[in-house]
């Protein structure tokens, strides 16, 4: 019930909680109860509503009677009633010297005690919380020197924020209380750029810009061009092409390097306003102007990339081919080695491509396209009647890169290859490291008598997950201990949230695709490949003549099967349709009184969803066009099919120009194959 209160907060939630609590009024339950109560009127920013319930709660909260004290403080001072939040916390560390929330507390205490003119006792509190740098801290401070006249020294906090950590919530505030003080010193040239930076570096373009230019006039000369070319950037970031260009042709080329970036930036404003001839002119200046500058391997690498939208594979072959040259050890050298090598096999220039897959081993045995190039690599030598050749490719692909797209394509090759007696060692398969076996994991169970995982388990209990799983990862002492990641994941699994327990178990095993099942224990696979929302994926699945561990997979790549996932497009829902898309498809199913809001139902929208593939695989009869044309569309779709022929749909992904599109169909036909080796049968 805590769980449904919170993610809803519907009043039907509300009185059937605030019941449960009455009835258990003298229970450590009953507590729990009224706890999750003030919480959810906390999100709903209903603080003085926040307080009876959390009142209620202080009697039996026992081992959360920090969170309780925490919450109702913050709950008093958001209703203005300073001196109970300050009576609240006053020896909050005095009696929760172990708790989470002290800093939290401080904060929240400073602000009490300012309201009741204790600014002096303020600042002594938030003083001793400044390392590490917190944005809430360092604005705390701010405050409370100004309220006890101390302006100067209220300057410096307010600072740190706004100039240190401009993309922080805090920032927009601690300016306005810049803007209240008067005979404050100007900040110095370094904040005002170290803002602009961190503000460019969190793709606040527009916002970079605008201090950019603020600098311009103020900066000295050797640091202006330094400036223009910061401005620059921003604004060709931000769709404001023709400003940055204006800027760019005005600006001297004092340095090489300055000259290089400005010839790079021209010509990404050429090629944003679809001016090709103007970028390679400006490209053409720029290897005349420096050979080696990481402005032209950059300006290689566009090159390439326009060429192959293009359908121009000599050019883009030439222009990746140049870049893997010039710069080999380069960030995207072994990707530009990889698009020659593929683009030869394209072209049907098989004995180049034979030994650019070869290359692509020998260079970069590290790199993501070795999967890709031990693949074609060995159906070139099954093309060749090299069957003991291809069959070691293909078993090396298999063993080292397990549950990869490619390495199931392997052991299908593999399975109908005929049988060869033929035993060759590839001194070139060698190259390939081996998988670091060192760091596998040993199941182990949360440490039961410790009291952090003790409250997290009570926390749960109250739909508190997020505050559950920071005392989880305060109790493992130990980083790598093995129950951490699943027991974490488990709380996002329980709680709904299964997008969060996917990313925790993605950051903790990157690796996770290059090893066998057997070797990671169940529960990382289980939270990593959830089976959520099974009934009515697999029952729309089955009505629609889909695989379920297919769309599962495609749910996976779209959502993570977060059920309220917006994309950047407005597409919504697990399997991400757009309301237009959605309108269409109810009215195939006949559902009636279709809204665009039920899309984020999962029920609706994986019978909307699984109804809208079903038409895609319709259309186009396979899974890999269907797949893609998911993601960028059946007229892409249509027009990458009509290019040329394919020896199959696997070339024909990766022959996909949009690394977005060809990762994505990739990705959900491996993890369909990952589902099917978990789950068995659906």
């Amino acid at each position: 019930m805590a769980q449904q209160l919170l993610q809803e907060r519907t009043p039907q939630a509300y009185a059937g909680v605030t019941s449960y609590a009455q009835r258990h009024s003298k229970e450590d339950a009953g507590a729990l109860a009224w706890l999750a109560l003030g919480y959810a009127r906390i999100l709903d920013h209903d603080y003085a509503k926040a307080i009876d319930p959390l009142v209620r709660a202080r009697a039996q909260a026992g081992d959360l009677g920090d969170y309780v004290a925490y919450y109702l403080g913050s709950s008093y001072l958001q209703a203005g009633r300073s001196a109970d939040a300050a009576s609240t916390l006053a020896t909050f560390d005095q009696t929760y010297p172990d708790s989470l929330l002290i800093k939290d507390a401080h904060v929240v205490y400073a602000g009490a005690l300012i309201s009741e003119g204790r600014a002096a006792d303020a600042v002594t509190l938030l003083e001793k919380d400044r390392a590490p740098l917190r944005a809430d801290v360092e604005l705390g401070l701010g405050r409370a020197y100004a309220a006890s006249g101390q302006t100067a020294k209220a300057v410096v906090p307010l600072r740190n924020v706004y100039y240190r950590m401009p993309t922080s919530p805090e920032a927009d505030t601690a300016n306005l209380e810049l803007h209240k003080m008067s005979g404050i010193p100007p900040a110095s040239l370094a904040d005002r750029r170290t803002r602009a930076d961190l503000l460019a570096k969190g793709k606040r373009y527009a916002d970079a810009g605008n201090e950019y230019r603020d600098l311009l006039d103020e900066v000295s000369p050797d640091e202006r061009s330094s400036i223009q070319l910061s401005l620059a950037t921003a604004l060709q970031k931000s769709g404001r092409n023709r400003d940055a260009k204006q800027l760019l042709s005005s600006l001297p080329s004092s340095t090489p390097e300055t000259a290089a970036q400005r010839l790079f930036l021209l010509g990404e404003v050429a090629r944003a306003t679809d001016d090709d001839e103007g970028f390679l002119s400006y490209q053409a200046q720029l290897r005349q102007l420096d050979p080696n500058s990481p402005w032209l391997e950059q300006s290689l690498l566009a090159t390439g990339n326009l060429y192959l939208l293009k359908r121009d594979y000599d050019k883009a072959i030439d222009a990746y081919r140049e870049l893997q040259q010039r710069f080999p050890n380069a960030a995207r050298a072994s990707y530009a080695h990889w698009k020659v090598a593929w683009l030869s096999l394209r072209q049907g220039r098989n004995d180049e491509a034979r030994q650019e897959f070869e290359q692509q081993i020998a260079l970069y045995p590290n790199s993501g396209e070795v999967p890709a190039a031990l693949y074609w690599r060995a159906r070139l030598a099954e093309e060749d009647n090299e069957p003991a050749k291809a069959r070691a490719y293909y078993q090396k692909l298999s063993d080292r890169f397990r549950n990869f797209y490619y390495a199931e394509l392997a052991r299908q090759r593999l399975k109908i290859l005929k049988p060869t007696t033929d035993t060759v060692q590839y001194a070139l398969l060698d190259r390939v490291p081996p998988l670091d076996t060192s760091g596998m994991i040993t199941p182990t169970d949360p440490p039961a008598d410790d009291l952090r995982v003790q409250k997290a388990h009570l926390l749960e209990n109250g739909g508190l997950v997020d505050q559950a799983v920071r005392e989880l990862q305060a109790a493992a002492t130990d980083p790598q201990a093995s129950w951490v990641l699943p027991e974490v994941a488990r709380l996002y699994q329980d709680g709904g949230r299964y997008d969060r327990a996917i990313e925790v178990m993605k950051h903790g095993v990157p690796n996770y695709f290059a090893v066998d099942v057997p070797e990671l224990p169940r529960p990382y696979w289980e939270a990593l490949f959830p089976k959520a929302f099974w009934g009515d994926l697999r029952r729309y699945s089955t009505e629609n003549g889909l695989d379920p561990y297919l769309v599962a997979s495609l749910i996976r790549q779209e959502s993570e099967f977060n059920p309220n996932a917006i994309s950047r497009a407005n597409a919504v829902g697990l399997m991400q349709l757009l309301p237009v898309t959605g309108k269409k498809v109810a009215k195939e199913v006949n559902l009636h009184h279709f809204s665009p809001s039920q899309l984020y139902t999962p029920t609706v929208n994986l019978q909307l969803g699984t109804r809208y593939f079903k038409s895609m695989v319709d259309k186009f009869g396979s899974f890999e066009y269907a797949l893609a044309a998911y993601n960028a569309g059946s007229d892409r779709v249509e027009d990458w099919l009509a290019q040329g022929k394919y020896r199959d749909p696997q070339e024909f992904v990766e022959s996909i120009p949009f690394t977005e599109t060809r990762e994505y169909v990739q990705a959900i036909l491996r993890n369909a194959n990952v589902y099917k080796q978990l789950y068995g049968t659906p």
